[in-house]
């Protein structure tokens, strides 16, 4: 299984297509289903599928069988052995088996399908058949398998009865001594159940004798002759009983040709079978392939997600957009708003498709094949290999670009995340410029404002977002091409209850540097200021390093309260102090304070996400003494009062 398949969860399509069929040769052939690269085979697959679909809609659930063992038995055959009545039953089921399909296959006829020309591959056998089943009945070989069988089985029910007479005679006499009045049998004799005290009182050979001990079963002297003939009759019985095991496993081998076409029709009816069963329970329908890179996706569903929850999903890929066609699609949008779904139920159902499947979209929908579907979603953390998720997604995505042809799909999730914004989004850039030279279709999904720019104005790239409410900051999940989404992070956090000064602030720093947004959207700000939109930009309320000598951007981005990863120990630390002149970050660690060059320091997670608005940070920094001193100075000053400081 390729990591495509994994990551798009193919794997449990297929396992959900296994479960449909009867035959463990089915299940492990659906199990190993795999994307054609062939068109005409894609063709054939898919209308492989819609014919047993409606065979099933019209006529009900298919006779296929399980076949256990079959083809095990079949080899013994083949190498001489001789098959036991169990395994002939085997054979004979699977006989009737093949002509129940065949007769289900027969009244199909009228609906000139493909599908009903596999009866006329099914071998009747009516020779093996009639013989099997005139010579084993109820797991065991019949007395009319024979008529030497016949008459040796007659003889051994004649010299029963004769021994029963016998002992029925001798238990009349011997009755006071016996603890049952009929005759039983034990270990295969018949015998007489005689009271312990009393055995010596019936001449005859103990055989057995009762859990208890209190009684013994003995044989009578005087059918011991009968029982010996029994005994010569029974070794004849089996005789014949494997001469005629023999021959019936000669004439299974002599059927083998017919028996393994059958085996091999039973396995593709099943296979075929089993995907328009899983059509039935998707409410798929069949789709048309185009000879052209281009898709459009009409309503569709993620097969594995609630038919009832699921928002149908418009998607479309390759068409001509602006005289250029359209290569590739940069989708934004909230977090939890759907984009990874868009993503894997495009990749999935492409998949579905050239595997032969139908799919969950409605009509007017069209796919294209592809050589191979590349995806980049999820983490890819690595604890065996020591890899960031930064560093897997940069080594995934290096393999993806390198195997990326002109008739590839690439799914890219989060492009560019997992490190410095600024690296992260030229990363961005390079790569959708990279698969844009590559002119294969691409989908990827980001934050960054200024790969929505560049998605806006580059040939053969839109951009497309998810729908947000931000009334009830609910995700829509609603795919819209054309525009480029909003993150929607300060619409949430102002509906969550963040002050409209807090509000402003982060907007401002949010947008007051970008090329793409040059003032915060309207909505963010208050009434008061939305009427004078000329003082939409306040000033900063961080004070800055002098002009003369200005700090370095990243220095600045650290914040009290963030948690940061210290280099090269790759030690766990909080800032508790920002920038000084020398872009040197306060930093506590294990309770010691320490300045450290903010190249040395990695942000790990802010601290608007650790700690609620208005925290008290001397909680964590200060000592409980130099709390307790600062309380009573903001009271009254104090000269006895000191406040220690660490200055390391």
């Amino acid at each position: 299984m390729n990591q495509s398949e994994m990551i798009l969860e193919f794997h449990i399509i297929k396992q959900m297509l296994s479960d449909y069929a009867l035959s463990e040769q089915a299940k492990t052939r659906l199990k190993q289903l795999t994307p054609t690269l062939n068109e005409q085979e894609c063709h054939r697959r898919i209308k492989q599928t819609t014919e047993a679909k409606q065979m099933i809609e019209h006529f009900g659930n298919p006779p296929v069988t399980a076949m256990p063992d079959i083809e095990a038995i079949l080899d013994l055959a083949q190498k001489g052995a001789m098959l036991t009545p169990e395994q002939l039953t085997k054979i004979i089921r699977f006989l009737s088996s093949c002509r129940q399909m065949q007769r289900y296959l027969a009244k199909a006829e009228h609906l000139q399908t493909h599908m009903t020309t596999y009866g006329q591959s099914i071998a009747a056998a009516e020779d093996l058949s009639e013989e099997l089943n005139r010579c084993i009945r109820n797991h065991l070989v019949d007395d009319g398998a024979s008529p030497q069988l016949r008459d040796i089985r007659r003889k051994i029910e004649v010299t029963k009865q004769q021994i029963k007479i016998k002992l029925e005679s001798i238990l009349k006499t011997k009755r006071a001594y016996c603890s049952d009045y009929v005759p039983v049998t034990r270990n295969g004799h018949f015998v007489l159940p005689v009271r312990k005290e009393y055995k010596h009182q019936v001449s005859g050979t103990v055989i057995d004798q009762s859990g208890s001990g209190g009684t013994v079963f003995i044989e009578p002297s005087a059918v011991q002759k009968l029982q010996q003939q029994l005994v010569t009759i029974k070794i004849e019985e089996h005789q014949e009983v494997e001469k005629i095991l023999y021959t019936l496993s000669g004439l299974v081998d002599a059927y083998q040709t017919e028996l393994k076409q059958n085996i091999e029709v039973m396995i593709i009816l099943d296979v075929a079978f089993a995907k328009a069963k899983l059509s039935l329970e998707m409410q798929a329908i069949p789709v048309p392939i185009v000879s052209e890179h281009r898709m459009s996706i009409r309503l569709a569903r993620h097969p594995l997600l609630d038919k009832q929850q699921c928002v149908p999903l418009n998607f479309s890929i390759g068409e001509m957009s602006k005289q250029e066609p359209l290569r590739g699609i940069v989708i934004t949008g909230p977090n939890t708003g759907g984009k990874t779904v868009a993503l894997k139920t495009v990749g999935l159902l492409s998949m579905m498709v050239q595997s032969g499947l139908h799919v969950p979209v409605a009509q007017g929908s069209y796919f294209c094949m592809h050589n191979q579907i590349l995806c980049d979603i999820g983490d890819g953390q690595s604890i065996t290999q020591n890899l960031s998720t930064f560093s897997a997604h940069i080594l995934n995505i290096m393999e993806i670009l390198q195997k990326t042809s002109q008739d590839t799909l690439v799914l890219l999730d989060e492009l560019g995340s997992g490190t410095d914004p600024t690296e992260g989004m030229g990363i961005a850039i390079a790569i959708l410029e990279e698969l844009q030279s590559k002119g294969c279709l691409f989908v990827a999904t980001t934050h960054y404002s200024e790969v929505k720019e560049f998605a806006a104005t580059a040939k053969g790239l839109t951009n497309a977002k998810m729908a947000f409410d931000k009334e009830t900051l609910k995700p829509l999940y609603r795919l819209e091409l054309g525009e480029a989404g909003e993150s929607c992070a300060l619409y949430i956090a102002k509906r969550l209850g963040f002050s409209d000064n807090f509000i402003q602030r982060a907007a401002h720093y949010a947008y007051a540097n970008t090329t793409v947004v040059k003032t915060p959207p309207l909505d963010l700000l208050s009434e008061r200021q939305q009427t004078k939109p000329e003082k939409t930009h306040i000033k900063p309320q961080i004070q800055r390093a002098p002009k003369e000598k200005k700090l370095p951007e990243k220095a600045l981005r650290f914040q009290i309260g963030d948690s940061v990863i210290v280099y090269p120990k790759k030690q766990i630390g909080i800032v508790y102090k920002r920038s000084n002149e020398q872009a040197q970050i306060g930093v506590q660690i294990q309770k010691s304070k320490h300045l450290i060059s903010y190249k040395r320091l990695q942000l790990q997670t802010p601290a608007s996400e650790l700690y609620p608005p208005d925290y008290d940070f001397s909680i964590i920094f200060d000592s409980v003494e130099n709390r307790k001193a600062r309380k009573k100075m903001s009271k009254h000053h104090d000269p006895n009062q000191v406040i220690y400081y660490d200055t390391k």
